[in-house]
């Protein structure tokens, strides 16, 4: 009978240890060090995706930004012939803000580009607005008269000998605009018949800045 309670004790205790031995295996199990460190590459793998992301969406905006400021203000337009001079010289490469006028109206003094009568196999033509929209303008002992009063503010062409169809009192329509080059003995502009008032819609936009190296190189002068 004892015999039979030492083995049933033997057992108890044998039984106690195997158990207590799984306890120590899954607590050490649960102690590796292997699964904080794919814990923390998960972490590390979301936090370079982000960066990534970032960054391609960063270069995207500039991208976007860089086209914007290209198309609306980096348009580049070649000035032929001598008819802007002093302020621009044959073959003057040009910088022209094709967004401006979509925020504001054509000034006097603005100088702008264009293509008579809207015909796109022309060339663009580059001259400097003198009338605005619903004004009356007429040459006369080589000065411009606007609604009859003398204007020399912003205009640049002086002692015109030739005034063309401004000889006569000529009203301007709605967005249309009279131009004439600085250079005017040299200069085909609104004064002939064949150009006449340039419509909004013919200009293409403000020339703002020379790029070609030289003197004339830098912002143009309104």
């Amino acid at each position: 009978m004892a015999d039979l309670n030492f083995r049933k004790k033997r057992k108890r205790q044998a039984k106690r240890k195997q158990s207590v031995k799984k306890e120590r295996d899954l607590k050490f199990a649960a102690r590796k060090p292997g699964l904080k460190f794919q814990q923390e590459k998960s972490h590390s793998e979301t936090k370079n995706t982000g960066a990534i992301v970032n960054w391609i969406l960063q270069i995207v905006t500039v991208c976007v930004v860089a086209f914007v400021l290209v198309w609306f203000f980096g348009q580049r337009v070649s000035n032929a012939g001598d008819s802007m001079k002093p302020a621009l010289k044959n073959g003057d490469v040009v910088m022209v803000n094709r967004l401006v006028y979509n925020a504001s109206r054509p000034k006097r003094g603005d100088v702008v580009a264009f293509k008579p009568n809207g015909n796109e196999n022309a060339h663009y033509f580059i001259k400097r607005i003198v009338g605005l929209p619903g004004e009356t303008i007429q040459i006369q002992d080589g000065l411009v008269y606007i609604n009859n009063k003398a204007v020399k503010e912003h205009i640049h062409a002086k002692n015109i000998k030739d005034s063309g169809v401004a000889a006569e009192p000529l009203t301007l329509g709605d967005g249309e605009y009279f131009v004439i080059g600085d250079n005017h003995a040299g200069s085909d502009d609104s004064r002939m018949a064949d150009i006449g008032n340039v419509k909004r819609r013919e200009i293409y936009g403000k020339v703002w800045f020379v790029t070609s190296l030289g003197s004339d190189f830098g912002f143009v002068k309104r």
